[in-house]
């Protein structure tokens, strides 16, 4: 085994509502508890961090790891449109000196999917209004916490919308085909296995009807344009903009930040001729076309789970045989060095890997997906790329969105009923790397 720097960041990552619990006044908790809603099961108390966050630092401290990304909730600090709430952003601030005490560096995203209600009734992520929103959120955290603070994601996956676009259009054709020929098609459940985030498309896709009603009813507007929408051009162009505007924030109040985005990227592989120029449209959309409105950052968030193979006819299923994670995605721990060699050729700033992980209910397979992940990291630093943090998902099983809490990502595990956590293997396997 090879260990890090002393001054790598060797940590795990978390966000709000997936671990928090009582996120009361975000879309998310919202949709959870609709009739027509696309989720499995509502949040509740999730693992109960939002109190027991103490217990949480210190296992991983305990363990050897020296980071911990979270995210702040927007919807806890700015419950209504410009009403801030000093409670919550103080709860923050006892965070990050909690991770302080235990000597951990806090790394914090302002933005992990889930947003205010008010926002989504002005129209979400697709009404320009948003950038302003995100700006004067960003402003009022970065006032109270700035000096606080060393590192901050501004958006997490800012590409996601896009990439639910794309395999919501590949959903509809296939029910179109299927309709077509009157019989059943391979890839009916498949599709939600190529997205790096728990999502029932085809729960979504059957009951859009009901669920534009109720929709009225929760938030104002037929067309609820959360984070993971389905995404125009134009809005994946606004996040974009809200990142930035939030970067101008920030350099502005406190300069010493360093300051990035995150984006979900996958191993784009042909493996059968003909498939280069899809596999080339799909790094165009994933990754490329970002580049310049992020190129300034001080770093970029890479998040990558599996690989994505490509033929004649386009994408392609996995392997005949390979092993899968329950997200029903490969198991490739390889994809992460891949990646980042391939986000390494344009971007030239520092590079964080935020997300990386595997959902399992055999932890033997995360260790064996962390000791090859992590080779694949070292062998980029050894070549010399600028990998300066990794960042496993997730610390704590949780809540994995519309999947609920069937999808055990997590380096501990969670006994819901009493919230006793139960420290795996993996944990101490992933800090003894430092």
């Amino acid at each position: 085994m090879t260990h890090f720097p002393k001054e790598f960041l060797l940590g795990a990552s978390t966000a709000a509502h997936q671990v928090e619990g009582n996120n009361t006044n975000s879309d998310c908790w919202a949709m959870e508890h609709m009739e027509h809603t696309s989720y499995v099961e509502p949040s509740l108390d999730a693992v109960d961090h939002y109190n027991r966050y103490e217990e949480d630092i210190k296992l991983m401290a305990e363990a050897g790891l020296n980071a911990y990304r979270f995210s702040l909730e927007w919807a806890r600090i700015e419950p209504e449109e410009g009403v801030f709430s000093k409670e919550a952003v103080e709860h923050y601030r006892s965070v990050i000196r909690c991770c302080r005490k235990y000597g951990v560096e806090p790394v914090v995203t302002l933005h992990h999917f889930s947003s205010p209600i008010w926002l989504i009734s002005k129209g979400g992520w697709e009404a320009e209004t948003t950038i302003d929103d995100f700006a004067r959120y960003t402003r009022y955290v970065i006032e109270k916490l700035g000096d606080e603070i060393n590192y901050i994601c501004t958006i997490n996956e800012a590409n996601m919308g896009l990439q639910i676009t794309a395999i919501a259009e590949r959903y509809k054709r296939q029910m179109m085909a299927q309709m077509a020929k009157a019989q059943e098609t391979a890839g009916k459940d498949d599709a939600d296995g190529t997205v790096q985030v728990g999502i029932n498309l085809q729960k979504m896709m059957e009951e859009q009807k009901e669920a534009a009603e109720e929709n009225k009813k929760v938030f104002g507007v037929e067309k609820v344009a959360n984070f993971t929408s389905v995404r125009s051009v134009e809005s994946d162009i606004l996040v974009m903009k809200a990142h930035q505007a939030a970067k101008e924030v920030i350099r502005e109040l406190a300069p010493q930040i360093q300051v990035g985005l995150t984006l979900s990227l996958h191993d784009m592989q042909v493996v059968q001729a003909g498939g280069e120029p899809f596999a080339e449209e799909e790094w165009e959309n994933e990754f490329t076309h970002y580049l310049p409105y992020i190129q300034n950052d001080d770093f970029l968030g890479v998040q990558n789970y599996t690989r994505s193979l490509f033929g004649p006819e386009g994408g392609m299923p996995s392997p005949e045989g390979a092993e899968l994670t329950q997200m029903n995605y490969e198991v490739y721990p390889e994809a992460l060095e891949h990646v980042i060699r391939k986000v390494a050729e344009n971007f030239k700033g520092t590079l964080l890997v935020t997300e990386n992980g595997i959902a399992t209910d055999d932890d033997s397979r995360r260790v064996a997906f962390i000791e090859k992940a992590l080779e694949g990291v070292q062998n980029c630093i050894q070549d010399g790329i600028p990998v300066k943090g990794y960042f496993h998902w997730s610390l704590l099983d949780n809540f994995e969105w519309q999947k609920g809490y069937s999808m055990t990502f997590g380096l501990i595990a969670v006994d819901r009923s009493t919230q006793t956590r139960i420290p795996k293997k993996s944990l101490t396997y992933l800090g003894s790397f430092r």
